[in-house]
């Protein structure tokens, strides 16, 4: 993989334009200027030809991005710029339930109509927060759903978290996918998981706003020295929007920048503990709460006192934040090789003296991935890759008398094909799994809404992939086949973690023809988890929850101009002759 270096540029500007709408210092006029500089360096260094680009999607983005202006809509609350928002919002997110549904929790009540219940959440009740007409669940809610399907018997548990896909995101893929504007609110319709019906479904809002910005941490120690006893999260319905599709676009609240109502927005950390632990906490713990304790994830629970076995399939890197707070406990997200030491049941700086049992199955991204130092990492980080170095690799895999048969990115190897060797090695020989894979950064190669792999500039520049970068990874949905392969014959059942990360990468970058292959990409694991619960009729033993950590803010001006992207694409892709048009009717 490479990148195309005078564009990275971009990322400097838009870095610091979202710097100054955090603090309100960045004047009108310098914004103005640094803007008519970008789109030289575009238009020059990246030599991004628009006009005859033959994949629209990826046009619409290179346009958008170029002009600083697009129909379709924009990243950030001005109305007259594309990209002003890099970081994630305090939205509320889509889940979907399947085998299972929403009724007892909606019995129940939302926690935002309630005082007492908000203070259980977050230790204080949150300013502007309390909302008698809330129907909006809270994301310690999906922990308990997990709990509940466990005690009430079921054998496969698992979670597809779709990292920073919020409901505008589901509706720019779902217009792109079927070529035509489906839906303005609600569920939705056009994607897999929403169209589904195959087992009783569900589907609700959630609300992620973590317990606090930060915490002061010591990684050596794993010790929180020091937290904010207020809390600072919360959601204001009259701001934020009773529901997605009736939130102002044109205001700061849902960035955490509204000076009056400041409510925290959480990061992947934080929102992971709130997911597999049950807690509000501090963005970057995994796993820790505010006060300093360590807490159990599901994941853990299920394998300690049901014997299930456990996974997790990522395609970033192995030891960020969602497949952390999945299993490990560190007081920072970023003590990455120590995560993926609890991940793996390996002595960690968490862990020191008694390792965690590891998972069963762990397949994810950072291969390659090498740095001499990391001052984030503590004073144990050892020279070489940053999240799981060479010597722990060794002692885990099976050639060396470990548990793990391990499957990495090999020249000349086809990813999938060398993943699904190791995990039938695994199943056949009762072993567990570890697959190591990505490209430069740490990730799989981005997938774009028409299927290939070839993204085009955005806020981070812009990527470019060898034939052997694509070829020698596995997919999401691979991952997903080698993960069901060696967790099917679990005697007492499984919980698994599928996630689709680089939703999230795709929308940081503001690149919403990536966004859209992202949500395609996990779409096609999704089906794979469909198909695998088919084949085995086992809906009557499984829950299936699909969901995110957080969203951005990605504001919707005009879906049609999407969903004729799709369309155009389609019709392209139908025509041997290469025939093309700049528009095509919906049907």
């Amino acid at each position: 993989m490479s990148r195309k270096i005078p564009v990275e540029s971009i990322f400097a500007f838009l870095s610091s334009l979202a710097l100054g709408l955090i603090v309100n210092v960045l004047p009108v006029n310098t914004a103005l200027s640094q803007e008519i500089d970008i789109k030289s360096l575009l238009t020059g260094g990246a030599k991004i030809d628009i006009e005859n680009d033959p994949d629209e999607m990826r046009r619409l983005q290179s346009a958008a991005m170029v002009n600083q202006n697009a129909e379709f809509g924009r990243w950030g609350h001005l109305k007259d710029k594309y990209s002003t928002w890099v970081n994630h919002s305090n939205r509320l997110i889509p889940m979907y339930t399947f085998g299972l549904q929403l009724d007892a929790l909606r019995q129940e009540g939302s926690a935002y109509t309630s005082g007492d219940s908000l203070a259980k959440l977050y230790g204080v009740v949150p300013e502007a927060t309390v909302n008698s007409e809330a129907e909006h669940f809270d994301q310690t809610d999906i922990y308990r759903l997990q709990v509940a399907v466990a005690q009430a018997g079921y054998k496969h548990i698992i979670v597809m978290v779709f990292d920073g896909m919020d409901w505008q995101t589901t509706q720019a893929a779902a217009a792109y996918k079927n070529g035509k504007v489906l839906y303005q609110e609600g569920r939705g319709k056009g994607l897999a998981f929403q169209d589904y019906r195959g087992v009783k479904t569900d589907f609700g809002l959630v609300c992620t706003s973590a317990k606090l910005s930060a915490a002061k941490t010591d990684v050596n120690s794993q010790t929180v020295l020091s937290a904010n006893d207020q809390s600072t999260g919360g959601y204001d319905i009259n701001l934020g929007g009773a529901n997605p599709w009736s939130e102002r676009g044109d205001h700061n609240y849902l960035m955490g920048l509204d000076r009056k109502v400041p409510h925290t927005v959480t990061d992947s950390a934080a929102s992971a503990s709130s997911l597999f632990s049950g807690i509000k906490t501090y963005n970057g713990s995994i796993n820790y709460s505010a006060d300093g304790k360590k807490k159990l994830s599901i994941a853990r629970q299920l394998q300690r006192d049901h014997g299930f076995r456990v996974g997790a399939v990522t395609s970033v890197p192995i030891s960020h934040a969602t497949i952390a707070g999945a299993y490990a406990n560190n007081v920072t997200r970023k003590d990455y090789q120590d995560i993926t030491r609890d991940l793996l049941g390996l002595p960690s700086s968490s862990h020191r003296r008694d390792p965690l049992p590891g998972m069963d199955v762990l397949i994810g991204g950072g291969w390659g991935e090498e740095a001499e130092q990391d001052k984030y990492q503590g004073d144990n980080y050892l020279a070489g890759n940053k999240y799981l170095h060479d010597e722990d690799l060794k002692r885990l895999d099976v050639a060396g008398g470990g548990d793990y048969v391990v499957a990495q990115r090999q020249s000349g190897v086809a990813g999938r094909k060398g993943l699904l060797a190791a995990a039938n090695k695994a199943a056949e020989q009762d072993k567990r799994l570890l697959g190591f894979y990505g490209v430069g950064a740490g990730h799989l190669p981005f997938q774009t809404a028409d299927g290939q792999f070839d993204p085009t500039i955005d806020a981070k520049g812009t990527e470019e992939y060898s034939a052997d970068d694509v070829a020698e990874n596995p997919t999401l949905a691979d991952m997903t086949d080698a993960a069901l392969t060696v967790l099917e014959d679990s005697p007492n059942g499984f919980w698994l973690l599928v996630e689709a990360g680089d939703v999230d990468w795709a929308n940081h970058a503001n690149n919403i023809d990536s966004s859209i292959g992202a949500v395609l990409s996990g779409e096609a694991a999704f089906n794979r988890i469909v198909k695998w619960v088919e084949s085995k009729d086992a809906w009557g033993e499984t829950a299936l929850i699909v969901t995110a950590d957080h969203g951005h803010y990605f504001v919707m001006q005009d879906p049609e101009v999407i969903a004729n992207a799709g369309r155009i694409n389609q019709f392209k892709a139908d025509q041997p002759t290469g025939e093309t048009r700049k528009e095509v009717p919906p049907k």
